[in-house]
């Protein structure tokens, strides 16, 4: 399992990278793993706002669909429409491709998600 050190990451298996005041979005190596061969990927809008853990995506796999929650508050700037003709992008590097890119508007929530390490634990538990 791949953790990057400097992201945060949910219960719910999402990751968040920060740069200033927005963020890459994207699913953790251990979500794409458990999910197995990924063949959808739901994008949001641009434009579209979210409050931290609102559904904003829904990736499709062999096994099942799962829900994807925003880590923080945010508007959607950006969205990855690679993943549109290839999803399997994130099966191949969950870290490079991310879903979408958000301006984060309550930085205050970035306390609710766990570091690297924590998040590591939590995933061996």
């Amino acid at each position: 399992m791949k953790v990057m050190e400097d992201y945060y990451y949910t219960k719910n298996h999402e990751w968040l990278k920060v740069e200033g005041d927005t963020a890459l979005v994207g699913v953790s190596d251990y979500a794409q793993h458990e999910m197995g061969q990924i063949v959808y990927v739901e994008l949001p809008e641009i434009d579209d706002e979210f409050s931290q853990e609102d559904t904003f995506s829904v990736v499709e796999s062999v096994k099942a669909a799962s829900d994807i929650y925003i880590p923080v508050s945010g508007k959607i700037v950006e969205v990855n429409e690679n993943l549109e003709d290839e999803p399997e992008l994130i099966n191949q590097d969950p870290y490079s491709n991310y879903i979408c890119k958000i301006t984060i508007t309550d930085k205050t929530e970035i306390d609710n998600l766990m570091n690297a390490d924590r998040y590591k634990d939590y995933c061996t538990d």
